[in-house]
């Protein structure tokens, strides 16, 4: 049995619902950031980074929300979860995967810990801003790329999807938020509505709106 460490609506988000779309045999261990147990000697076991998720397989630990989710992906196959390797939907795949995970989410931490990149309140008020409007910019970019829907990679859902979810989730409170954008918008809502998506909203205890 898989275990998956996790704190409502954080980055574990993503895998959650992989699980339950797979169907897969897996324990949700609870890592209560409101008492910093992501920095307890324990957890740094597991993900010396201190960050949320991680997971345990049998012997293997991982750490890092897309190496999760691949792992789930790949273990899964005929839950489609991502194309079939080797193929030229499989690089855009990893295309988008690595956009959302190298560029877009690193952003929204910029964005919430302006903090830690800024010495005083100005300095982090305008770290956030920056932040802001940057990710303004990657929506659209976002936007663009599910115009033809009804997924990001056209027919066919996958881990993109609820990755893509998750991220506009955390920028929902923008002056712009994602569900302001033409397809988007649309798109997020249908997305709400997937079983899987939905079930983990309400096991995490995560209430409307979700985006």
């Amino acid at each position: 049995m898989m275990k998956l460490y996790y704190f409502p609506g954080n980055a574990s988000f993503t895998p959650h619902v992989l699980l339950s779309e797979t169907g897969a045999d897996y324990e949700l261990v609870l890592v209560d950031r409101n008492v910093d147990a992501h920095k307890s000697a324990e957890y740094l076991e597991l993900n010396p980074s201190g960050r949320i998720p991680a997971l345990i397989d049998d012997d293997l630990v991982l750490f890092e929300t897309a190496a999760i989710c691949l792992h789930i992906a790949d273990k899964y196959p005929e839950s489609r979860l991502a194309p079939v390797v080797g193929t030229t939907e499989r690089s855009e795949f990893h295309k988008w995967l690595f956009y959302m995970a190298t560029t877009l989410q690193p952003e929204v931490l910029l964005y919430y810990y302006g903090d830690r990149h800024a010495v005083t309140e100005d300095g982090t008020a305008a770290v956030k801003a920056a932040a802001e409007v940057r990710l303004g910019d990657m929506m659209a970019i976002m936007d663009k790329a599910v115009a033809e829907g009804p997924y990001l990679l056209g027919q066919d859902y996958t881990l993109l999807d609820p990755y893509l979810l998750m991220l506009c989730r955390w920028c929902r409170n923008f002056a712009q938020p994602p569900t302001g954008y033409a397809n988007l918008g649309p798109y997020l809502e249908r997305l709400s509505k997937r079983s899987s998506i939905a079930n983990t909203f309400a096991i995490e205890g995560i209430e409307a709106p979700y985006v």
